[in-house]
């Protein structure tokens, strides 16, 4: 027979033959409903026994250890004890407490209570150590303000407008247990044996507590618990009561054989009890009861302290087993069906979930899973006429109605059915890894690519209210079915992808594709496509499925996302740039993160509103009406900032309203540390930073890592960054910080300011002095000139005086030659005087020559020539003459002015020699000294009397050599000499002097 035909017939066996108590064992839950995790002193939990547990209202953990305290931000642990914590004088914390004024009540083992406020630490001397009346055991605060302090001999104080009044508890009370603040005002304390409330407070000095009736006994009272909406619960003589507006309710017998350690109520209204040696106890107000311990992952058995934080997180304090979080699990997997790699899942019409898996077919029914044969079914679904149509991979179609199974041989069906689907008017298609077949009226056809498929591996189906079948196929993109025809949409043509996992048409008739590249939406004839880009958790999806909420829930491999419409829609119209995905995975209740790919229906969502999903490890069950979101917007603080790679003392950032950094010049590397405190599920938020002045948009990412900003120029800045929680809800406020970039001195105003006159200053200056060198150019020209004419003026002068005083002596001398022709003595006297006066003659023109040559400017030809003159003048006069000149002068041009003075002045003194001295020997000496040559002429004559007697400084030779000399710069000196004579010196500066250069550098 077929191959269907004995598979059917082997699933009937098997439907038939399964005990019934098989499927009752089947039932069991083996998973707890709560995920928990621990942290440890190797986690940086500075002790292992968490005797306390607050949350303050700046969202922070406190835990009170017998190593001391600690402050805990759901990643890191801050501690805080005696040695660095001045005024907390012992490390052993037994009770913590925060009041509405945010003081930190802290009691201690042995040093009494204190108190710590903005990180200060104060001892009230009332609660100092004392033994068990200052062993502080419980705490909380009336409607007036006023705090309440239990210790450990239930003993109490109250404390208010800082002053604390003792006050004594009713006989027989026995040891505390708790003190608690009804909503209605009411304050019950809690010992061992008494229950009381106490009454109004008079403000009168009475040391007598009031109460507000009569106390009520008990044999063994373990605890009282308030309640978040009215009343109270309490734990005594073995029960379990609930009251409100003082009537009593007994919900639940003792189910723990361990004394009561703590309890609380969580924000489903249930009792939380803590146990010493038996873990953690659940108790709802119906009396049912779930239980906590290291057999569901809880580190300890011996609970210490509970609280259950503002989310909705319960915290668990043990002993020697540290903290843990226990989270109620959003998802519930189907026991029995750990094993299974699912691959499709439905409802039928009895309200019986239906599994296809590769472990065989799997019928969930009233609490009670079934397993059929163990073949591979790829695809179940349940149509609306209350038939279910299952597909394996084998290509064989069946049908369950009315108890009993039907094989389809004449289907058309050859290959792996992969997707069923019923349309709008109730006609079934199928997809196969070979093709199309849609079954009408008990007529089947088939569709392939010559009726114009893109692709014959059919991966997803869905219609429209248009009548459109759209059909997701494996590399052919999708196609869209009607009666005209088929429109392929390919990547190219817009499509998300070329391989469609799943399809959906939801009730506004917007198409949505899962694909491994990301999600699709087909809307007004435009394809949109979401990845990670867009906010998406992960691009490799497979199925889909939406709630009522507007969510849309897609298969992927990070796990089970939960996504709105709303907000891809907006990602579509431009209106925001990215969605926020939420993914569930192991810690939200899943056995695997990877869900299933290849079959539709993958996930289903069932009448009661509950969601389906096929994973690699059973099939998974979420209600989403019952999901509990975390509304409240997470704090947001700036940790740390870095200046290359120097931390800077910012331990006022996370407490500043006003929070600022000021950066000195030379600042290459900013770095900025921030994070977001969710202690419920701190690593799942996301974060948003700009850095206002510098940046144009907001930076989106999933990580809180720190962000760095190189080489920011001089200027303000603001940087803002915010988070959200692990469901989406934003911090609008967020928290920032203002950074001044100082400027180098080079770009401060001031700097600037001084440069720019500077500038000015030296334009103005460049702009005189090239206006002065040119005028002073002009004026040398013009004192050139000015040199030069009277230059001219002197060599006529001098011309005039010696050459045409001597040529007109000779004129005169001629007419006496001629006159006295007749007297020869005459006529030979007369010859001898004009031969005389031809030679002096000569002898000046000679001078004149010499004086106006340009190649005579040098110093050694002024030598040279004042010597030679000398020579001559001391030869002819018979008086001996001796030169001492250095052997090497230096190679120093000289103005011709100066060589005249120079040496007429040397003529001077030489002929003043011959003519008034009577000498018989000169001695004429030059030498250089620094700057200036300094030539004596010393003689052995008779000297000069009365140099000093004004008569000598107004003759007129001595006046003309220091006239000479001072219009050159020089100086002039005249004493008497070694050997009797006259010494006469002249210093000549081989510098320029004033506005006349005397000397230069050759």
């Amino acid at each position: 027979m077929p191959n269907h035909h004995w598979l059917l017939a082997a699933i009937c066996a098997l439907w038939c033959s399964f005990p019934e108590d098989a499927r009752a064992a089947a039932s069991v839950r083996g998973k707890p409903s709560h995920s928990v995790q621990s942290w440890e002193t190797d986690d940086g939990l500075p002790h292992n026994s968490v005797g306390a547990i607050v949350q303050t209202q700046d969202g922070y953990l406190w835990l009170g250890t017998r190593g001391g305290l600690a402050r805990f931000d759901g990643i890191h642990f801050e501690v805080f004890d005696q040695d660095n914590l001045p005024g907390l004088n012992d490390s052993g914390i037994i009770c913590l407490f925060e009041d509405s004024q945010r003081n930190l009540w802290i009691g201690t083992a042995n040093a009494g209570t204190v108190l710590m406020k903005d990180g200060r630490v104060t001892a009230p001397p009332e609660l100092r150590a004392g033994g068990g009346e200052h062993l502080l055991r419980a705490a909380c605060e009336d409607s007036s303000g006023a705090v309440w302090l239990l210790h450990e001999n239930a003993d109490l104080w109250r404390y208010a407008q800082g002053r604390f009044t003792p006050f004594a508890p009713p006989r027989g009370a026995g040891e505390a247990r708790a003190i608690i603040h009804e909503t209605n005002g009411t304050v019950w304390v809690g010992t061992l044996h008494l229950q009381y409330a106490i009454g109004t407070i008079a403000e009168t000095g009475s040391l007598e507590l009031p109460l507000a009736h009569e106390p009520q006994p008990f044999t063994r009272l373990e605890s009282l618990a308030a309640s978040q909406s009215a009343g109270y619960w309490r734990l005594a003589n073995g029960n379990v009561q609930r009251i409100t507006n003082g009537v009593e309710r007994s919900i639940a017998r003792y189910e723990w054989p361990r004394e009561v350690s703590a309890a609380c109520e969580d924000h489903d209204g249930n009792l939380v009890v803590g146990t010493k040696g038996a873990g953690v106890f659940f108790i709802t107000p119906a009396g049912e009861v779930t239980a906590l311990s290291t057999n569901e992952g809880l580190s300890h058995p011996w609970v210490l302290s509970l609280l259950v934080d503002r989310q909705g997180t319960l915290w668990v304090g043990t002993l020697g087993g540290g903290l843990n979080r226990v989270k109620r699990q959003s998802f519930d997997v189907l026991t029995g069906t750990h094993a299974w790699k699912v691959q499709s899942v439905t409802e039928d019409a009895e309200g019986n979930i239906w599994i296809g898996s590769n472990r065989g077919l799997g019928i969930w029914a009233n609490g009670v899973l079934q397993q059929k044969d163990a073949n591979a079914y790829l695809t179940v679904f349940a149509d609306r006429e209350r038939r279910v149509w299952i597909g394996t991979a084998m290509g064989e179609l069946f049908r369950y109605q009315g108890g009993r199974f039907q094989g389809f041989a004449e289907s058309l069906i050859r290959h792996p059915v992969q997707a069923i689907h019923e349309d709008r008017s109730g006609r079934m298609w199928f997809g196969t890894a070979g093709g199309l077949v849609r079954l009408e009226k008990d007529k089947w056809q088939s569709f392939a690519a010559r009726d114009g498929l893109s692709a014959t591996n059919i991966t997803s189906l869905a219609d429209d209210a248009e009548g459109n079948l759209w059909i997701g196929t494996r590399r052919g993109g999708i196609n869209r079915l009607r009666d005209s025809g088929v429109t392929s949409f390919r990547k190219t043509d817009g499509a998300p992808s070329d391989d469609i996992s799943g399809l959906l048409v939801d009730e506004e008739g917007t198409v949505w594709a899962s694909t491994p590249e990301g999600l699709g939406r087909f809307s007004r004839g435009k394809w949109t496509r979401y990845t990670t880009q867009q906010g998406l958790v992960s691009d490799k999806l497979s199925y889909l499925v939406d709630d009522p909420a507007g969510n849309l829930w897609l298969g992927s491999d990070a796990g089970v996302l939960r996504v709105t419409r709303n907000a891809l829609r907006d990602v579509a119209e431009g209106a925001a740039p990215s969605v926020f995905c939420r993914a569930y995975e192991e810690r939200d209740g899943l056995l695997a993160r990877q869900c299933t790919l290849g079959s539709q229906p993958g996930a289903w969502r069932a009448r009661d509103g509950t969601l389906w999903f096929s994973t690699r490890r059973g099939v998974a069950a979420l209600n989403p009406g019952e999901l509990r979101l975390n509304k409240i917007p997470p704090r947001v603080t700036i940790d740390s900032v870095f200046v290359n790679e120097t931390r800077v003392n910012t331990e006022t950032l996370r407490t500043a309203t006003n929070q600022s950094l000021t950066l000195r010049p030379g600042a290459e590397r900013l770095e900025i540390q921030y994070s977001s405190l969710n202690i419920g599920d701190p690593l799942r938020g996301r974060f948003r930073y700009w850095l206002e002045s510098y940046e144009k948009n907001w930076t989106e990412t999933a990580e809180g890592r720190p962000v760095v900003y190189r080489k920011l120029q001089p200027g303000n800045y603001t940087f803002h960054v915010t988070a959200s929680n692990e469901d989406g809800v934003w911090n609008e406020t967020g928290t920032s910080l203002a950074i001044i970039v100082l400027p180098p001195f080079w770009k401060t105003w001031w700097f600037i300011g001084v440069t720019t006159l500077c500038v000015f200053g030296l334009v103005a200056g460049l702009v005189h002095y090239f206006s002065t060198q040119k005028l002073q150019r002009q004026l040398a020209v013009m004192r050139q000139q000015e040199a030069l004419e009277k230059e001219r003026a002197r060599i006529a002068r001098d011309i005039h005086d010696q050459v045409g005083a001597s040529l007109t002596q000779v004129a005169l001398l001629g007419e006496l030659v001629e006159t006295d022709k007749d007297s020869p003595q005459e006529v030979q006297s007369h010859a001898q005087q004009i031969s005389q006066t031809a030679r002096e003659t000569t002898r000046a023109l000679d001078e004149i020559v010499w004086t106006v040559n340009p190649q005579n400017d040098t110093l050694e030809g002024l030598v040279n020539y004042i010597c030679k003159n000398a020579q001559d003048y001391l030869a002819v006069a018979g008086v001996r003459y001796r030169f001492d000149l250095p052997a090497q002068l230096p190679a120093q041009s000289i103005a011709p002015d100066v060589r005249h003075n120079v040496f007429l002045a040397s003529k001077e003194a030489v002929t003043n020699i011959v003519r008034h001295a009577n000498a018989t020997s000169v001695w004429i000496r030059l030498r250089v000294e620094g700057s200036s040559v300094i030539l004596e002429i010393e003689d052995n004559g008779r000297g000069v009397a009365g140099l000093d007697s004004n008569p000598a400084k107004t003759r007129h030779g001595l006046k003309n050599m220091r006239k000479r000399m001072e219009d050159i710069g020089g100086s002039f000196s005249i004493g008497p000499g070694r050997e009797g004579g006259a010494l006469v010196r002249f210093t000549v500066p081989l510098v320029g002097h004033g506005n006349h250069p005397l000397a230069k550098a050759s």
